[in-house]
C-alpha cells in the first residue's frame, strides 16, 4: 500500500469457469473429446481483482452474480480472498458462464456469457465508485456494458482499463483512462494499426501497453515506444495471463511504482501463471506475488 493509503476500485464480471483440455483447438465443424472438466472461480474482473489483492493492494471489487445454487461457488471462493471491500451484486440473470478449450500447446479458445454482466448498472456503478479519493485507482475490462464502464470512470482520475473482450469501443472511455492495457489483435481493431508500437501510441490512454504474448509487451508514453521483453518460461496454459498481468500492473501503480517496474512485475505474474493448468488455480498466490513484486521493484 502506498504511504498516502490508495484503494484499488476493481468493477468488473464474475463467472463460472468451465474448462475443457483438448489435444489441439478442434476446427470449424469437428468435435473432439475432452480429456476431463474443471468448474472454477473466473471472469476478468475476479481474477483481477484476486491478483491485484493477493499483490497487496487494498482492493474494493464489485461485479454481478446470479442467484443460482451453482453461484455458491463464487460467494465461497471470494470470502477466502484478502479483499478490503467484497459487493457481489445478486442479478435475476443466471451468473455467467466461460466455456474454456485448452489445448495441449498451452493456447486456448473462450466462449463466455455475458447477460448478467450487463445487469449491472451504470447507477450501481456510479454508487460503487463515488467513494474514490485522488490517490484511488479504478481497473476495468470490457465485461460491462459501456455506460456502466463509464459510469464508474466518469467519477476516477486513475483509471487502468483493459480492454478485453472488446464488446464495445469506446473513445470516452479510452481518452479518460491513464493506463490502456490491449493484446496485439484488441489494439489493432480498436486504432486500426497492425504495428504495435503505432497501436500502443494511438491507444487513447495517458499511456498505452500492446501485449505480445510471450515476445513482452509494447510500452508507449508520451509519444515515445519501447519493448520490455517478457520472462522465458514453458508455457502449459496461457488463459489467466492477462488477468495475472493486468491485476499486478494495477496493483503496483495504486502502490505508487512508476510504469516500467510496475510491467516488470506484471509480467513476472503473467509468465508464473502459464507455467500451471487452469485459470483461477493458476493465478500466483499473495506469497508469490509479494516475492516477484518486490525482485521487479528492485
Amino acid at each position: 500500500m502506498s504511504p498516502a493509503g490508495a484503494e484499488l476500485f476493481v468493477l468488473g464480471n464474475a463467472s463460472i469457469d468451465v474448462t475443457l483440455n483438448v489435444p489441439r483447438l478442434p476446427a470449424p465443424g469437428e468435435t473432439l473429446m475432452a480429456r476431463g472438466i474443471v468448474r472454477a472461480p473466473g471472469g476478468k474482473g475476479l481474477n483481477q481483482a484476486v491478483v491485484a489483492a493477493r499483490a497487496g493492494a487494498r482492493v474494493r471489487f464489485c461485479a454481478p452474480i446470479g442467484r443460482e445454487p451453482e453461484a455458491a461457488l463464487l460467494h465461497a471462493a471470494m470470502a477466502r480472498e484478502p479483499f478490503a471491500d467484497l459487493r457481489l451484486i445478486l442479478a435475476e440473470q443466471p451468473t455467467d458462464l466461460s466455456t474454456l478449450i485448452v489445448a495441449a500447446s498451452g493456447e486456448n479458445s473462450i466462449i463466455s456469457t455475458g447477460d448478467c454482466a450487463d445487469a449491472l448498472t451504470p447507477y450501481i456503478a456510479k454508487t460503487f465508485a463515488r467513494p474514490m479519493r485522488a490517490q484511488d485507482w479504478l481497473l476495468i475490462q470490457g465485461n460491462l456494458s459501456e455506460a456502466a464502464t463509464w459510469a464508474a470512470v466518469s467519477l476516477a482520475r486513475n483509471v487502468v482499463f483493459n480492454t478485453a473482450p472488446i464488446r464495445w469501443i469506446s473513445p470516452r472511455i479510452l481518452a479518460a483512462s491513464t493506463v490502456v492495457v490491449a493484446n496485439q489483435v484488441e489494439a489493432a481493431e480498436i486504432t486500426g494499426l497492425t504495428d504495435p508500437h503505432e497501436a500502443a501510441r494511438a491507444l487513447g490512454g495517458v499511456i498505452g501497453i500492446v501485449t505480445l504474448g510471450a515476445e513482452g509487451c509494447i510500452l508507449a508514453e508520451s509519444g515515445r515506444t519501447r519493448h520490455i521483453p517478457a520472462p522465458a518460461v514453458t508455457a502449459v496454459d496461457t488463459t489467466g495471463a492477462g488477468d495475472a498481468f493486468c491485476g499486478a500492473l494495477a496493483a503496483s501503480l495504486t502502490a505508487g511504482v512508476p510504469i516500467e517496474p510496475a510491467i516488470i512485475a506484471a509480467q513476472h505474474a503473467a509468465a508464473l501463471s502459464v507455467t500451471r493448468p487452469g485459470c483461477y488455480g493458476a493465478l500466483p498466490s499473495a506469497a508469490e506475488l509479494q516475492s516477484l513484486t518486490q525482485g521487479a521493484h528492485t
